[in-house]
């Protein structure tokens, strides 16, 4: 079920009256106050914010700033209802392109709800972010394809030369890359990677066994963004590439404040 946050400062009837139906359109929906802690509810649950604007939310700046971060780390879509003075004053403090679609007051809660919905699977098939994944082992693959599957589009190369192939034809947005393979290792992928102009700055993740400190050093001047040991949990590596998403997303955010 997929789950709404909404960050009001005040309970109105509207408020309630969209939160039903939400529910009825099979939303979870969680109702909270602008502040840092409940906003921190933000995680890969969550597949849209409203913010129900008014002068009392107006007023905590900093908790709709915090949002806006959280909301840029989770490519989550944002979404604002109020009137057209409280629109204005929530666009003052959360720069328009990170909202999504603003809804002026007074409006019909279920084209509200029916367009938000629809936006949501826009955004979510838009922002799905594209990891190839390399390695010689199959059953590696398969794996790397169960945890990172459900939140991204992961595409399999099981040797150099259809990754390459890969990459020249369909760029990705990360490259989990086997360190030692077999013929072409991934040491040397990564080369062809960096030379190429194209694709010179295609981000790239060692997944790997090895874990000296000769084989880091080796690849440490091609710039990969991380070096993964296989030993992790899954849960450890999703949450390495969650963090590398995340990280990339407001740098970007941070060169267009």
């Amino acid at each position: 079920m997929q789950r709404i946050l909404i960050v009001t400062e005040t309970e109105r009837f509207l408020l309630r009256s969209i939160k039903e139906k939400f529910e009825n359109a099979s939303y979870r929906v969680s109702v909270v106050r602008a502040d840092t802690d409940a906003i921190n509810q933000i995680k890969d649950t969550v597949r849209g914010v409203l913010i129900y604007a008014d002068e009392a939310l107006l007023e905590q700046q900093l908790a709709l700033n915090f949002l806006k971060d959280r909301a840029i780390a989770y490519d989550l879509p944002v979404f604002t209802i109020g009137t057209q003075d409280a629109l204005k004053g929530v666009r003052a403090i959360i720069s328009s392109e990170f909202i999504c679609k603003e809804f002026t007051r007074p409006i019909n809660t279920t084209g509200l709800v029916e367009a938000v919905g629809g936006l949501i699977e826009q955004f979510s098939a838009q922002v799905k972010k594209k990891i190839l994944a390399v390695d010689d082992s199959g059953v590696m693959l398969r794996s790397v394809k169960e945890w990172l599957g459900g939140k991204y589009n992961v595409f399999l190369a099981n040797s150099a030369a259809m990754a390459i192939k890969y990459i020249s034809l369909n760029r990705p947005d990360l490259v989990l890359l086997d360190y030692a393979m077999p013929v072409v290792d991934g040491k040397q992928v990564l080369e062809m990677i960096r030379t190429e102009t194209e694709l010179t700055d295609i981000p790239v993740i060692f997944l790997t066994a090895l874990e000296d400190e000769e084989s880091f050093l080796k690849v440490k001047g091609l710039r990969p963004e991380g070096y993964l040991l296989k030993t992790l949990s899954p849960q450890e590596i999703v949450a390495a590439v969650d963090e590398f998403f995340a990280r990339k997303k407001s740098q970007v955010y941070l060169k267009n404040p």
